[in-house]
């Protein structure tokens, strides 16, 4: 019973308790129409018996119709009160509006569908010396329509950058001609295992956010889908062609990321340490130190780990830069002071997002040759690596030697690269004859010509993606 109709059963209580059973009907419909029976009070009750028997009974006929007209629209809406549902929700059923909230307002935008082939984000980092090396990486990786971000960290000569952009431009017109490809001119000092290497990473999915969008809207360009990181010690195993041809039918939120919260003998050797990178605040690469003071593993949010190169789609790009929530701020300054931040930044805050925790594939399409255990750093592939290599069905290895034959072998019979020269694909308009290089000239974009690279790739990818590899691997 609602507290309505308690109130109206105790004051018909009281009122048959002062002016009988007759007069408590009467005022029981004033209490539901007052307009109508408003008159009908103690003294005119009263009043009424005084009459002589003749008046009274005058006056009964005089309010006789009156009283049944107000009677039978009192029962009408009460009957329609308690037979139709009103249009505005109970108290009880009432809850906030969400958009009152700054984290609805704030959310993912949705993944890139304007256009049905994917585009990527390539950032490619390298050191002093690694500036011819990550220039090889860049023409085996090229096409017109991704993005491109080089980096070149400030232990390398500015000269190297220059000599690195200059050369770029004016060797390969359609690298000029596409604007797609950007060296970072204020580098950053990066030190592998400290949490540099993930502010470096930050900032070139900041820069690919914010620094393309004006120019690609210019263009009327699709915005770009997945951010890749790689070093000059990569090396691509696929063209271009055979990599968007196999995530063109891919949905645009997954996340290809290699990750496992059983973190084993890293919680003892990475977790509970407390490191300084001097990176973060000195102008000179020096290692990492500790202090004495270790700390527990976090209650708040739980640790994952796993390889530090990844595929990751926009909206996720997008919530580690925004952060609507705090969840990529607090997990990143807690990763300030870990081991080998790299491998475990990213994975822990995708696994603990209920938006992105389900997008995960366990997975860094990466061949890399690792020790049982790992160390820190993986095997150099050689020659005698390259059957491995291509059976692992992965469309990136790492990691190489600069100018090793290996990566020879891998331009001539994977890549058909030529020397110094682009990785040929569908866009490339111009001609083989005398040897010149077909992709001097941009031709349509979005034809593609994948190969045998985009069979492999796409055998992994359904392995990756199948009912016994997909969510039981996720997140766990």
């Amino acid at each position: 019973m609602s507290m309505c109709q308690m109130e109206t059963t105790q004051d018909m209580s009281r009122i048959e308790f002062e002016f009988g059973p007759t007069n408590s009907v009467d005022l029981f419909f004033s209490f539901n129409n007052p307009t109508v029976l408003t008159p009908l009070t103690r003294q005119s009750v009263t009043t009424a018996h005084e009459m002589k028997p003749t008046t009274a009974a005058a006056v009964d006929r005089r309010w006789l119709l009156p009283l049944a007209v107000g009677s039978g629209l009192s029962l009408l809406l009460l009957l329609l009160l308690t037979t139709i549902p009103l249009p505005f929700p109970s108290a009880s059923s009432r809850s906030p509006n969400p958009s009152l909230f700054v984290e609805h307002k704030l959310s993912p935008s949705s993944p890139s569908s304007s256009s049905p082939l994917p585009r990527f984000a390539y950032l490619i980092s390298g050191s002093a010396g690694d500036a011819a090396a990550l220039r090889r990486v860049l023409l085996a990786l090229y096409h017109p329509r991704n993005l491109y971000i080089l980096h070149l960290d400030a232990e390398a000569p500015d000269s190297d950058r220059a000599r690195l952009s200059a050369g770029l431009a004016a060797d390969h017109p359609a690298i000029a001609a596409a604007g797609n490809v950007r060296v970072i001119d204020r580098a950053n000092l990066v030190t592998y295992r400290g949490p540099t290497m993930v502010a470096n990473t930050l900032h070139a999915a900041a820069a690919f956010l914010f620094s393309f969008y004006k120019q690609q809207q210019d263009a009327g360009d699709p915005d770009w889908d997945w951010f890749i990181n790689l070093s000059a010690s990569d090396y691509p195993l696929v063209t271009q062609d055979d990599l968007i041809h196999v995530f063109s039918t891919l949905p645009r939120g997954l996340n290809f990321i290699d990750h496992t919260s059983d973190i084993g003998w890293k919680e003892y050797q990475r977790a509970k340490p407390v490191i300084i990178d001097p990176g973060l605040y000195m102008k000179k690469k020096a290692d990492v130190f500790w202090i004495p003071q270790r700390r527990s593993v976090p209650t708040a949010f739980k640790l994952f780990t796993g390889s530090a190169w990844m595929a990751l789609s926009k909206p996720f790009v997008e919530y580690c830069i925004w952060g609507w929530d705090n969840l990529p701020r607090t997990v990143l300054m807690y990763y300030a002071n870990f081991i080998s931040s790299p491998e475990g930044y990213f994975h822990t805050v995708v696994c603990n997002a209920d938006e992105f925790k389900n997008t995960t594939v366990n997975h860094d399409l990466h061949y890399i040759s690792w020790d049982n255990p790992p160390k820190q750093h993986p095997h150099y592939l050689t020659i005698e690596d390259l059957d491995r290599m291509v059976a692992s069905d992965a469309p990136f290895a790492r990691k190489f030697h600069a100018d090793d034959p290996v990566l020879d072998k891998i331009d001539e019979e994977i890549l058909f690269r030529g020397p110094d020269m682009l990785t040929p694909g569908g866009w490339c308009g111009g001609t083989r004859e005398n040897g010149s290089d077909p992709c001097l000239v941009v031709g349509n974009t979005s034809l593609l010509q994948p190969g045998r690279g985009a069979v492999r790739l796409q055998r992994l990818i359904t392995s990756l993606l199948s009912e016994e590899k997909f969510h039981p691997r996720q997140c766990k």
